[in-house]
């Protein structure tokens, strides 16, 4: 997908934040358009079918956590992406974020150049959607076979267990997504047998030993994400 394709909505209460991330994102070729609290974000989301929306919390009228969990809720908009920006940095605060439905939080301030890597970062998963097949990936420098149930990390074959490999699968679906503990639970363990979340602690461990401890991030009290 072509930059000039890919809409963007902002949504913050305050004017200026507003005006920066607009020329920044709009230089770079996206088409942008702007919401000024969460109730309008919600209606400018339904209107306009962004493919990234960057959410602030703290807003009037409707705040960020109530919007995202509306846009989660409305069809045609369950699978956008959806980032929040802004200066609550607290933990419970991020978990909220991630709880209702987001998929990346990031804190302000934030340096613009910085802030542009990060939406870049984000707005690669719709290529990766896009080019994905159902049997055969490749993830940066890792392949991932599902029907042979092999995985190629540089060149050289890595024998996985099958939770190992479903995790690394699934986390790999989409990289720099946090995937929260509950659902690698769903996902990989499903309704076989009741597992704590000390397993996930324990597949995450020999995945870093066997990929490289530098793919698997731990967001605390969230889940893990993997990165390129």
């Amino acid at each position: 997908m072509k930059k000039q394709d890919i809409r963007i909505l902002l949504v913050d209460d305050e004017p200026d934040i507003l005006e920066i991330l607009k020329y920044n994102l709009s230089s770079e070729g996206y088409q942008v358009s702007t919401a000024k609290n969460g109730a309008e974000g919600v209606a400018k989301a339904k209107k306009k079918k962004p493919h990234l929306i960057i959410l602030d919390v703290m807003m009037p009228e409707m705040d960020g956590i109530e919007a995202c969990e509306k846009i989660r809720n409305t069809e045609g908009l369950e699978d956008t992406l959806i980032t929040f920006l802004t200066a609550r940095g607290e933990d419970y605060s991020q978990v909220a974020g991630f709880d209702a439905g987001a998929d990346d939080y990031i804190t302000k301030p934030v340096k613009p150049k910085v802030l542009i890597s990060k939406i870049k970062a984000l707005l690669r998963r719709l290529k990766n959607e896009e080019d994905a097949t159902p049997e055969i990936k490749k993830v940066g420098n890792i392949v991932i076979n599902r029907e042979e149930y092999k995985v190629v990390n540089k060149g050289e074959e890595i024998i996985l267990p099958r939770k190992e490999f479903e995790l690394l699968s699934l986390l790999t679906s989409k990289p720099d997504k946090v995937f929260k503990r509950e659902v690698i639970l769903d996902k990989v363990w499903g309704q076989e047998v009741v597992v704590g979340g000390r397993t996930i602690d324990v597949h995450i461990r020999k995945l870093r030993e066997k990929i490289g401890d530098h793919h698997f991030k731990t967001v605390k009290g969230v889940g893990y994400k993997f990165v390129l």
